[in-house]
């Protein structure tokens, strides 16, 4: 199996497509995926700012959507 990576820069819709996937996350779930994005932003570190970008992003959302669940409760 290979893997290509993500070669563009995070758009609105994919911060709305996250944010909406990340509602429905259980906590243990969203702390994998913004873990997962993290290792993979590290591993482009230095070779490709696009794609560890891309990661970072996507790491982030899924950080905010943790730390609103922490604010509410």
């Amino acid at each position: 199996m290979s893997y290509t990576p993500i070669r563009r820069h995070a758009t609105v819709e994919d911060f709305q497509r996250w944010e909406a996937q990340a509602q429905g996350m259980s906590v243990a779930a969203l702390r994998y995926a913004a873990a997962d994005c993290r290792k993979v932003e590290e591993c482009w570190r230095g070779y490709d700012s696009v794609v560890e970008g891309f990661y970072s992003d996507q790491a982030a959302t899924f950080g905010t959507e943790l730390y609103r669940r922490r604010q509410i409760r």
